[in-house]
């Protein structure tokens, strides 16, 4: 066992499988989880026992651009079931390249992936307001297209990068499968964990759960879930260096150090937009509010020197 050292959990997006302007074969999928996994070598460098959280916006659209295409000779399957469905094979691209990685280290640890379910409330406010966007970016032509033959809900991005569909985005309450993920953890396995925010699911008035056609925000299912397996260190991977005020403005001015009131003020005065920076914010107040004693913001190639204090931006309680 390994419980002397601390958990960290990361958690990182959709696009670190899938970077801009690839076409998300397979082959695109393997090279780049093998660049990530060893830029998340660094925790176990450095003594930490680690979990994985990751996104499946590109890979559960496209999956469910699959789903309508051909539905009139295979059942179509709901929204929950594709959302584990890219679980099963995102966990497996990174648990390989993590192996492979380990063993070219030498290191003799293991790695496992967790299908892992998440408690939502059937009342969310979210159910009626679609806000969760998912797949590619599309002309609002062809969204508008696939809007009327397919029934999807569209909404432009708001950094004018073109149409998405959006789906329900319900707020995370409870990780069922926490306790296996903390003593995985604990036990010194690399955990892939809450793949595209974890399996949506409700519990019925029988007790029974049930899966619900939702996807959850990755990122706040990741500060739900570090803070049950106490990690000390929550780290969210996006695709800047640092969190910023003012940005892209002449004012822009990058955040290095601070307190979880500062940040927390900063995002109250609409600093951090909802669809992009805005949850990442939110996930790690809420972490640092439940116990976790610092977070990390930053990109994965800077994460080797924020980590050693050089790079990102450092979420803690009190400075």
């Amino acid at each position: 066992m390994n419980q002397t050292k601390p958990i960290a959990l990361v958690a990182m997006g959709g696009h670190a499988f899938m970077q801009k302007d690839e076409r998300g074969t397979i082959e695109d999928h393997e090279r780049n989880a093998d660049r990530i996994s060893g830029l998340l070598l660094t925790l176990v460098d450095r003594g930490y026992n680690v979990v994985i959280t990751h996104g499946n916006g590109p890979q559960v659209g496209n999956l469910l651009i699959q789903h309508e295409q051909c539905r009139a000779e295979v059942p179509a399957m709901p929204l929950d079931v594709l959302v584990a469905m890219t679980e099963g094979s995102l966990g497996y691209i990174l648990q390989q390249s993590l192996l492979n990685e380990l063993r070219r280290r030498e290191i003799k640890q293991y790695v496992v992936t967790v299908v892992t379910q998440v408690i939502v409330d059937h009342d969310d406010p979210a159910f009626a307001t679609f806000n969760k966007p998912i797949g590619p970016f599309l002309s609002r032509e062809e969204a508008e297209r696939r809007r009327d033959q397919w029934g999807w809900q569209i909404r432009e991005d708001p950094a004018g990068r073109g149409w998405r569909r959006v789906v329900p985005s319900p707020r995370p309450l409870k990780v069922i499968q926490r306790h296996m993920i903390r003593e995985s953890a604990n036990a010194g396995h690399i955990v892939v964990a809450a793949g595209g925010g974890g399996i949506p699911i409700q519990i019925k008035p029988d007790g029974r759960y049930e899966g619900i056609e939702a996807v959850v925000d990755k990122d706040l299912t990741s500060s739900v879930l570090a803070a049950d397996v106490r990690a000390e260190l929550l780290i969210i991977l996006t695709s800047v260096p640092q969190v910023f005020v003012d940005f892209n403005r002449p004012t822009q001015r990058a955040l290095s150090a601070v307190t979880a009131d500062e940040m927390e003020r900063l995002h109250q005065a609409g600093q951090f937009p909802a669809g992009s920076m805005g949850p990442k914010i939110e996930a790690a107040i809420h972490f640092l509010r439940h116990g976790g004693r610092r977070a990390l913001i930053t990109d994965p190639e800077s994460l080797p020197q924020a980590m050693d204090g050089a790079g990102g931006t450092h979420i803690i309680g009190r400075l």
